[in-house]
Order: structure tokens, then sequence, then C-alpha cells
């Protein structure tokens, strides 16, 4: 780990650089319709562009069922949550849970362990079920489980008089298909997040994420983001965590492949095996689509298309409201964790990605976020209380892009003021120096948000 010296010296240069409504560096585009988070980043080379269109294609095909006349695109399930990768990701955008509540579930799935780790560190699988409750399945086998959600209103205060209700979401797994789930089970709501910018954040030189953590809160400032080691399955070693909500992802490759076997049931070369458990005899009995089901052409298509999503550029960046609500973020703390400007590394797998200065609001660490929204369940370092920071880039358009306005992990908060008085742990003063500030600043400080 750097010095704390350097790691100030960083932290304090990235700060410096001016904000620019070019969000994702020289690749953004000044787009803000419903397919605002679809399009290829503006400075791709023309050799990329084929590759792109055909992983959109992948990232879109509803998969089906083997046998099938169609080859290329058979191996569904036999246990899937989705049948296509837009299905989570509708328009390359975020999902929500439905608005009943009411399973199965459309973009939200509900990750599953048992009390310690596997043999990587990881989660330990639940016994009959695994890592993750998949509630469809095809024709002759048992789906796992259904999710249902409830809520419950709690009303609060800001300091003016106004108020506000928080939402408090509350699962159930029922219709159980292969036995009780033992007491201890760990449950993780998660909801499908943004594809924008991952190849940026990809090539952030893992240097400058080691630079920004602040482990042992040498500065004083309550703030001690940290990075997470997972396994990386390709290089057979740990690495640190870059995606998913509490970055338990290396690389955007185990990404999309622990997705297609985990959210479609599809085997990849990385994944071999099918998504069974031993006492799921119908779903090892199963037709499979091929060995692998999804080629490692396809993957590596898919991955680019992943790495080359544009980020939409910032709206209105001059207005005045919007630059008072940008002074007013850093004023309340925000940046301290959403940091507002990365650069990626001098050269990378894709040129579009290389020397690039771009506007996350994430500095992709784990920081300790309190009990109102811990999930309780360890994902390799990260614990049951921390959650990678995630990016604000983009989350304006959410509106536009997919109809809604729910943020969060599991989709509880209902706008950025919600989201914001969920905070805790290490955003706790951050989070009260909003709730108790004049309402002309918080209405600016939303309004910035929404530019993004």
């Amino acid at each position: 780990m750097a010095s704390h010296a350097n790691e100030t010296s960083l932290r304090d240069n990235l700060l410096q650089v001016p904000v620019t409504s070019q969000l994702g560096g020289e690749g953004t585009l000044q787009i803000a319709t419903d397919a605002a988070f679809s399009f290829q980043m503006a400075n791709s080379p023309q050799p990329h562009h084929r590759t792109f269109a055909f992983g959109n294609r992948l990232f879109n095909t509803n998969w089906v069922e083997a046998p099938a006349s169609v080859k290329s695109f058979d191996g569904l399930g036999p246990l899937f949550n989705r049948v296509s990768c837009s299905g989570c990701h509708t328009k390359d955008g975020r999902g929500a849970p439905p608005v009943d509540g009411k399973g199965p579930m459309d973009s939200l799935l509900m990750r599953i362990s048992t009390v310690g780790f596997d043999a990587h560190g990881g989660p330990a699988p639940v016994p009959n079920y695994g890592g993750q409750i998949s509630e469809r399945a095809n024709t002759g086998v048992p789906p796992e489980a259904i999710l249902n959600i409830t809520y419950t209103e709690t009303l609060g205060h800001y300091t003016d008089g106004e108020t506000f209700n928080l939402r408090e979401p509350h699962y159930t797994i029922d219709n159980l298909g292969y036995g009780p789930l033992p007491q201890n089970v760990l449950t993780s709501p998660r909801v499908g997040t943004q594809m924008i910018g991952l190849g940026l954040l990809e090539t952030v030189p893992e240097e400058t994420l080691l630079a920004l953590s602040d482990v042992d809160d040498k500065d004083q400032d309550g703030i001690s983001g940290r990075p997470n080691y997972v396994w990386d399955k390709l290089r057979q070693k740990k690495a640190i965590g870059r995606f998913g909500w509490k970055a338990n992802q290396p690389n955007l490759q185990q990404q999309n492949t622990d997705a297609a076997l985990g959210d479609l049931g599809l085997s990849t070369p990385i994944n071999t095996n099918q998504n069974c458990e031993d006492v799921q005899t119908a779903c090892k009995a199963a037709i499979i689509g091929g060995a692998p089901e999804v080629s490692d052409e396809f993957i590596k298509k898919l991955t680019l298309y992943t790495q080359t999503l544009a980020v939409p550029s910032q709206r209105n960046n001059a207005d005045e409201q919007i630059v008072a609500g940008a002074k007013i973020f850093r004023d309340l703390g925000c940046a301290s964790c959403h940091m507002p400007t990365l650069k990626t590394a001098a050269s990378a797998n894709l040129p579009e990605l290389e020397n690039q200065t771009f506007h996350p609001f994430t500095d992709l660490l784990l920081h300790d976020m309190g009990p109102a929204l811990a999930d309780n369940r360890p994902d390799f370092e990260a614990s049951g209380t921390e959650w990678r920071t995630a990016p604000l880039w983009g989350l304006g358009l959410v509106p536009t892009v997919n109809g809604h306005n729910t943020l969060l992990h599991d989709g509880r908060a209902r706008g950025f003021a919600e989201a914001i008085l969920w905070h805790g742990g290490e955003a706790e003063k951050a989070k009260e120096s909003f709730r108790t500030s004049a309402k002309d600043m918080r209405e600016k400080l939303i309004e910035f948000l929404s530019s993004l």
C-alpha cells in the first residue's frame, strides 16, 4: 500500500481536476434519450464496431432451452433467472424490484450463502441451492423458489420540519423446491446495474485504488475505504474486485461468465459445469446445449461490448443551480467516497480506454454503510455492512431509460433524497449534513445529481 503522503497527494490531485460534462472521457456521447446507455464509445476505432454490434446481439438475445433449431443460442437453464442479459439490464440500464413486490422478480435476484467461506474465500454455498435463488426453470425441472417483497414505511424529518418516508424492504423466499433453507442462511438482494463506462473502471490502475484506500483512517476523517480481494478464476489467484455491489468481481470477462451461469444457466470455458446442485436430479438430467454452451469467441465479443458502452454527457453543467449543487456535493463530504475523477492506465487492451480522464463519482472501494443498509452477508473480504461505492454517472437518466427512479442495491430508495437518507456508517456525517441543510441546498444537490 502507498504511504499516507502519497494517498493524500493522489486524492488531492484528483479532487482538483475540473469535472467537465464529458463524464466518460473522450468516449462520452451527448445523448439523453431512452437509448442513452446503449451506444458504443465515441472514440472506439472502426475495427471494434462490428464486434460491438455482435456483442450487442448477444446481450439482447433470448436464449432458449436445448435442443433448439438455433444451436448457437440454446442451452438456457435448466435453472435460471432471466432468458437474456438485457432481462436484468433493460436497455443496458438499471433494474428495479416489482412495484407490487410479487415474484418472480424481473430485474432483482437473491444471493444466498451460509456462515463461512468457500475454498477461495468467497461466500459458502447453501446446501441444495448453491449461491443464488433461481426462480425459473426449464420444462420438467422444479424452480428453486419464488421471492416476495413487502415494505414498511418509516417517517423522518428534516430539521426545517419537512417530512420524508423511508421504505424498508422485507423478503421472503417461498415455494422452496428442494427442501428447507438452513436457519443461518445469509441473503442479499441485488438489482441489475447500469452497463455504461465499465471498461474505464476496469482500466483504472490498481495502484490508484490502493493509494485511495485508507484502511486505518489515518487522516481521521471517518472514511476508511478499502479494496475487496476476490478470486480471479483465469489467473488462479486473488485480485482486487471492481464490479458488483460488493466489488466481488475482478474483471468484466469473469463478471460476464459468472452472470451467464448464475442468471441464465449457461456454461462457458471458465464455468464448465451446469448450475445444478447434487439433489437437483431433474436439473442434472436435463439436455444441455453444448460444452460449453457459450463459446470463448462469444464471451470475448460480449466482453468488448460491456467494456465500450459509452457514458452519456452531463446535462446543463453550466446552469447556476447545478454548479451550486456540485459545490454542495463536495462541501457535504459526498466526494470522499464518490470520487468525481479517476484516470485510466496509459496502456489497455483497447485503445479507446487508454489515458482517459473521466468522472464516475466512485472510488471502487468498500465502505461501511452502517446497519440500516447492511445485508449481513460477507462477500470475500467485504463485511455484511460494507458496499462498493456506486458510480453516480448516468443515474439522472434512469427515469428516461428505465422508467423508474429506484436506487441503492435493492431499489428501496425512491429517488436521490431517499438514497442519501439511507446512508450510515462512514457516510453518517454526510447524510446528517444533508438532512439538516436548508431546503434550497437539498434541491440544488439533487438537481446536480439528476444532471449526471
